[in-house]
């Protein structure tokens, strides 16, 4: 009896661990979202403003060229915890986490109509304390 409620609250902490070891942050719509997929989705000198914000909402930012073209900057990083911060003790001198950051990144026109854009996906690493050289 006692061995099952044990290896109960260890399975629950594992479960916990693993969930607590994932952070995503950014507009969750680029979550499937691939360089293929976006130029299937965008036409240049065809998509509205209008129609981007339904496809991907509202942008995280927004900016404007010298030109006085507006720009809508989308981004998403996905990062989960690595397998080294769940090890008692080592886990003490520092934490890594790595995933990927996608960003994507929308120039209009002086209709509101895309002019350009690219989409990036890249790798991504945070460290802290010993491991962050």
């Amino acid at each position: 009896m006692k061995i099952t409620r044990t290896l109960s609250v260890v399975g629950l902490a594992c479960v916990l661990a693993v969930v607590a070891g994932c952070i995503s942050n950014g507009n969750e719509s680029l979550r499937q979202e691939t360089e293929m997929s976006v130029k299937q989705r965008l036409v240049e000198g065809k998509t509205t403003k209008a129609e981007v914000k339904v496809l991907f909402g509202s942008p995280l930012k927004t900016s404007f060229t010298d030109g006085g073209l507006e720009v809508f900057t989308y981004e998403l990083t996905n990062l989960k915890a690595n397998p080294i911060n769940f090890v008692p003790i080592i886990n003490i001198l520092g934490t890594t986490v790595s995933g990927t950051r996608k960003e994507l990144v929308i120039l209009f026109d002086e209709k509101d109509v895309v002019k350009r854009f690219s989409m990036s996906e890249s790798p991504v690493q945070t460290k802290t304390g010993v491991y962050n050289n």
